[in-house]
Order: C-alpha cells, then sequence, then structure tokens
C-alpha cells in the first residue's frame, strides 16, 4: 500500500476553505493532517471535502483557538488524544489506517514572544508540552507510526534564514532545539522530510509581516513529518509546496508532503 500524507497548519479551515480545496484538487494527498483549524469540529466544512473525495475525518476542535483534524479518502478509525501539559487546548488527535499505521497530528504551542518562562507563561507551557510528549513516548510503545504537524519548533541550523539572528528567538532557541531532540530520542522518531532532503536550507514557515515573504526568504521549518525506527524507510518524496504561502488568503505555512509505501 502506498499512500501521500500531507500536514498543513491552515490558520483557520473556515477561512480558508477555498485553499484547503485546491490542495485537495491540485495535489490530491490521501491524508491530510490540518493544524490550527480554529473551529469546532461540528462546523468544519466536511461536505466540501467530502465532494472532493475525503470521506473520513478524525477530529479536535475548539472555537476559535488551536484545532487539529485528520481527513483521509482512505478508511481511518480515531486512535484517541491527549491533552500534555493539561492545557485543555485541542492540540493532538490520532487515527489509524486500515493497514494498521496509527497518523498522530500535533499542534505544539507556539511559546509566545520572550524565551523565559520566568517572563513568559506560555514559553513555560511549550516546554512542559514538550516534556510530556516526551515521557508519553517513553512509557508507551509505539511501532508503525507517523507524526506530523505544526511542532513549532525549528531544529537545525539549516532550518531557518539565519541561524545566528535566531538564536534567541522563539522556535530556535537552544533549550527548545533541545527538548525537541529528546521528544524524538523518546519515541525513535526519525525525520523523514531531512532524510530525504538531508541539505540545504528548507522552510515552511513565512511571517504574515514580511511584505514580501518570497523575496524576504526570511523562513522556518516549523511543520515536520516524523517515522517510527521500524517504517522509516518506508518515507520517501519528501517536499514543501512553497507556492501555497502564494495563494489567495494565505496560511503562514505551507504544506509539507511524503508519500509511504507499507
Amino acid at each position: 500500500m502506498s499512500f501521500t500524507l500531507a500536514t498543513w497548519n491552515i490558520n483557520s479551515v473556515r477561512l480558508r476553505e477555498p485553499i484547503v480545496c485546491k490542495l485537495m484538487e491540485e495535489e490530491a494527498p490521501d491524508v491530510l493532517c490540518l493544524q490550527e483549524c480554529k473551529s469546532p469540529v461540528d462546523k468544519i466544512p466536511l461536505e466540501a471535502f467530502k465532494a472532493l473525495g475525503y470521506h473520513y475525518m478524525v477530529a479536535r476542535g475548539q472555537k476559535g483557538y488551536n484545532g487539529v483534524a485528520i481527513l483521509s479518502k482512505l478508511p481511518i478509525e480515531d486512535a484517541g488524544d491527549m491533552d500534555f501539559a493539561s492545557l485543555g487546548h485541542a492540540r493532538h488527535v490520532a487515527a489509524r489506517l486500515e493497514n494498521g499505521v496509527t497518523v498522530h497530528n500535533f499542534y505544539v504551542p507556539a511559546g509566545g514572544d520572550k524565551p523565559d518562562r520566568e517572563v513568559n507563561e506560555k514559553f513555560g507551557q511549550k516546554l512542559d508540552y514538550l516534556t510530556e510528549m516526551r515521557d508519553w513516548f517513553k512509557g508507551e510503545n509505539f511501532d508503525k507510526s507517523i507524526l506530523v504537524g505544526d511542532l513549532n519548533i525549528a531544529p537545525r541550523e539549516d532550518d531557518v534564514w539565519s541561524h545566528k539572528q535566531l538564536l534567541k528567538i522563539v522556535s530556535h532557541t537552544p533549550i527548545e532545539v533541545d527538548h525537541f531532540h529528546q521528544v524524538m530520542e523518546a519515541g525513535k522518531w526519525a525525520d523523514v522530510t531531512r532524510n530525504d532532503i538531508p541539505e540545504g536550507l528548507l522552510y515552511s514557515w513565512w511571517s504574515y509581516r514580511a511584505k514580501d515573504w518570497s523575496a524576504a526568504d526570511k523562513g522556518r521549518r516549523l511543520d515536520h513529518i516524523w517515522a517510527t525506527d521500524d517504517i522509516k524507510h518506508a518515507g520517501h518524496s519528501s517536499r514543501i509546496l512553497r507556492a501555497a504561502r502564494g495563494w489567495e488568503q494565505p496560511s503562514d505555512h505551507a504544506p509539507v508532503f511524503a508519500t509511504f509505501d507499507l
């Protein structure tokens, strides 16, 4: 079985329904994981997605904030969710495919502006969230699993436009990168995107604040696709659809793709 999976922080699934449909029509991933849906589950425009072949959905939502959804052409069943750091946020949901693969869709807290938990509660929540992710992966046996989502950390020097200038900027600070790697190691996760594209600058997010985001190209790779050790070699054909950042009324994130032969 071969299937293509995409992950995309959509920054409001209802507001950006037209470009979700555009992606479905033009790229047609078998499984599409969305973050920051900003919608209760019953308000997600599922009928429009069903019309394009996405008949299955597993989601967790809340009004106006957060929210994660897994839309699929392939049959999926709900595999639960976790509320790390007890935030009461819709930031994780899992779905299981008929071939036994479990897809975990995450939206890790952004962490606010200051990388200091003493003055910025949101940064502390982010670190606590990652710590609890790590402990969960340590305590459970994860096989045949894929983890995707907006993890809000760009871990490598070539995952940001300027390593030196972003070292003290939330998303690329050493403490966040350390937490990121602890989560990876605890679950024996492999970075599918970087396994496929090992060298070179690679971004999935460009700020709305840039007047011309493409020319400035001050991006960060915040969106990730991982796989457990037992299936990491099944992932291939990774890419980031940079063009989607320039679509009408876009998200500030671009979709990330990978194909799995399982």
